[in-house]
């Protein structure tokens, strides 16, 4: 159950950074300069949470068979990072 909740973490924000957080903007629009959202599947995922977390999830778990001790690391690291976020936006409210 705990591998379940920090893998679901780490996915919500992997995703999250990926197609919402300023810090990758400059590689979505470079990808969207070539692939833009309503003409493109790549494009569009970079938009579609739903998208992108299927992708995401399946990289951390193929990385947890390849390097399981690196992805537990990472993996924390990411839920801790996405439990930090939803608290500071609920104490913002």
């Amino acid at each position: 159950m705990r591998d379940l909740v920090i893998s679901s973490l780490a996915t919500y924000r992997l995703t999250r950074l990926i197609t919402t957080d300023e810090i990758t903007s400059p590689i979505r629009d470079r990808v969207w300069k070539t692939h833009p959202p309503d003409k493109s599947r790549i494009g569009y995922a970079l938009t579609c949470n739903w998208c992108t977390s299927v992708y995401a999830a399946s990289a951390l778990q193929i990385s947890r068979m390849i390097a399981p001790r690196t992805t537990n690391a990472v993996e924390t690291i990411l839920a801790l990072s996405a439990v930090a976020g939803l608290v500071a936006a609920h104490m913002d409210d």
